[in-house]
């Protein structure tokens, strides 16, 4: 087996030298052996690990998530019914973010049509509506 450098790894799997360590240091990937002047030497199987959570993180999931995903991996009792179950937990979390997000765009359309984008800053409506609000 032929060992990588970090450099090498974060290439092969499309993340940074940073986020490599990163990964280390919170235990999504295990920690590599040492050259004997003390370069952390991975293995191929790390590629795959890192290439994992990359596409894991695309789909929304976090990295909590993540490591919970990648351990239910390794348990001979989970089932792909198990992992079926999480995922559409994912899509209803993702699900109640956009209703979160298309709220925020209607009130900031309302904020948006009733300012003539006119005037002074003490004369903004964006600005008193928002203030408004504070002191509810």
């Amino acid at each position: 087996m032929k060992s990588l450098t970090i450099g090498q790894v974060a290439e092969r799997s499309g993340v940074g030298v940073e986020t490599v360590r990163f990964y280390e240091r919170e235990g999504l990937i295990p920690k590599p052996d040492r050259s004997s002047s003390g370069y952390r030497q991975f293995d191929d199987q790390t590629i795959a690990r890192l290439q994992f959570i990359r596409r894991a993180k695309e789909l929304g999931f976090t990295l909590t998530e993540i490591k919970e995903l990648m351990s239910l991996r390794l348990d001979v009792t989970t089932s792909c019914a198990d992992i079926k179950s999480r995922t559409e937990a994912k899509i209803t979390d993702i699900d109640e973010k956009i209703r979160t997000l298309k709220r925020i765009k209607r009130a900031l359309k309302k904020l948006t049509s009733e300012c003539s984008g006119r005037g002074s800053i003490s004369e903004c409506s964006i600005l008193d509506a928002l203030d408004s609000k504070q002191r509810k």
